[in-house]
């Protein structure tokens, strides 16, 4: 049993992942209010639409299957515990850190739309943090679904609006004006950024200009005065006309809608490798050949998960998701994985885009490192195919990695298959990449490789690519995962 993200802050109850099931309970009256909630039209449309994952409370038969089967986990399997649910898994859980500003953008515009939808019920949605929200393929979906709350008729107030405006608009504000990544931003600032901490990065000038203004200053400015009015500023205050109190939450729904609206990242952001796929060495006949390896290999061994390391702006992926593979795709640039993710939205492909330096893959988080699991954790064993195309030379030369932990870290991802590619020392990008440390890689021969292959993997087939110095490999993994 391992605990879900953020799942022991809600006083509410729990939440944990037993096996490959998600399970949550939830205490006294809190699992009355949950399933009044699951019995609405509003819940019933965002689980149809694919918004809010898909719940229902497990029967006394399966709680005692599952306390037989997970012996550990039987406190929380009986009625003592409280009412018990099971939530939808989504197969392979991200974190902001992880994302592009495309897919916080995009979280944050399903959180929104939510929380307006969720007033026609009577609703509405108690926290608005991008930890609530995961991606199914290139698809958010909401995930916690106990922060929807009846809300009091006169309530004029939405209190998640700060905490929207912490963790989705000004890590976009900063993303977008000062090119701070927000790996950067998440990994230190788990509830996103205050607006004193980004007031000093702005011009003078630029204090008085929209968002700047509403998003930054004008928070600063006013944080004297609400220190002065003290616990008069959270008194709960309600008004008599309930249509008044929703029309003003509604409005500042629509408010945040609009800087987000102003905050959209660019279709198009060039970086170092995001035309790569237009100006790369390949001749047009070994490209063509390269494709074919993966496409023969793909429809032969059929894996349903495959891993793109270094997908670039998601080629391979995307032919891998054709497949009909589901498809985790990392690269260390995120206005690739932001290709990435445009194309596989448009195309509804099964790819999930992640922003990803596989030689720092993002480490545990959150509080005694159980809130969000480390990358090396959630893909371990989780693929049937890790394709390592035109990245293991960057491995080997920019990051010193030898080529034997290149490959016993790739044995560990994949379950069965491993395609992989082989840049001699005499290939072109790798001699940019060498930078006069040529003597470095002298022992780095074909025949090397293959060598090193065979600690974990078979070699199925190998295919030199015309007119370059590269082979592609076909793999087979044996023995235990590493």
């Amino acid at each position: 049993m391992t605990l879900a993200a953020a799942s022991f802050r809600d006083p509410a109850g729990s939440c944990c992942q037993i096996g490959q099931r998600i399970i949550r309970t939830l205490h006294g009256t809190n699992a009355a209010a949950f399933e009044a909630f699951l019995r609405t039209p509003q819940c019933r449309e965002f689980v149809a639409r694919g918004q809010l994952v898909a719940t229902r409370r497990l029967p006394d038969t399966e709680l005692a299957q599952l306390a037989a089967s997970f012996p550990d986990v039987s406190p929380i399997c009986n009625s003592e515990a409280g009412a018990v649910f099971e939530h939808e898994r989504i197969p392979f859980p991200s974190y902001p850190h992880e994302w592009s500003p495309e897919m916080l953008w995009q979280a944050g515009r399903l959180t929104l739309e939510l929380a307006r939808n969720a007033l026609k019920a009577g609703y509405g949605l108690k926290d608005a943090t991008p930890y609530n929200v995961l991606f199914r393929g290139p698809t958010p979906v909401f995930v916690d679904v106990p922060s929807f709350e009846l809300r009091h008729p006169g309530d004029p107030v939405w209190r998640a609006y700060g905490q929207f405006v912490r963790t989705f608009l000004l890590p976009l504000l900063v993303n977008r004006c000062w090119g701070v990544r927000l790996a950067d931003i998440f990994t230190t600032h788990r509830e996103g950024l205050e607006p004193q901490e980004v007031y000093p990065w702005c011009g003078l000038l630029q204090r008085f200009r929209p968002p700047f203004l509403s998003l930054v200053s004008m928070p600063t400015w006013l944080r004297r005065k609400a220190r002065a009015d003290g616990e008069r500023l959270y008194q709960p205050r309600t008004l008599s006309n309930p249509e008044k109190a929703r029309f003003i939450v509604d409005s500042l729904l629509a408010q945040l809608e609009r800087s987000l609206i102003r905050l959209k990242p660019s279709a198009r952001r060039d970086s170092q490798w995001s035309s790569y796929m237009t100006t790369h060495s390949y001749t047009e006949s070994a490209f063509a050949a390269k494709e074919a390896f993966v496409r023969q290999w793909l429809e032969e061994f059929r894996p349903a998960r495959v891993l793109d390391v270094g997908a670039n702006t998601g080629h391979f992926s995307a032919l891998a998701a054709r497949s009909e593979a589901s498809v985790v795709a990392v690269d260390i640039d995120p206005a690739c994985v932001g290709a990435i993710w445009q194309h596989a939205a448009e195309q509804q492909l099964d790819v999930l885009p992640l922003v990803m330096d596989l030689a720092r893959p993002s480490p545990a988080l959150g509080w005694d490192n159980r809130e969000c699991p480390s990358f090396q954790d959630r893909a371990r064993a989780g693929f049937e195919c890790v394709l390592v195309l035109a990245a293991v030379h960057h491995l080997l030369v920019t990051e010193r990695v030898p080529l034997e932990e290149i490959l016993r870290f790739a044995a560990k991802l994949t379950t069965s298959t491993l395609v992989v590619e082989f840049v001699a020392p005499d290939d072109e990008m790798f001699r940019q990449l060498t930078r006069g440390r040529e003597h470095l890689h002298t022992g780095l021969t074909e025949a090397v490789f293959a060598k090193t292959c065979a600690a974990h993997f078979d070699v199925v087939r190998s295919l030199p690519l015309p007119g370059t110095h590269r082979t592609l490999y076909g793999l087979k993994r044996r023995g235990g995962i590493p």
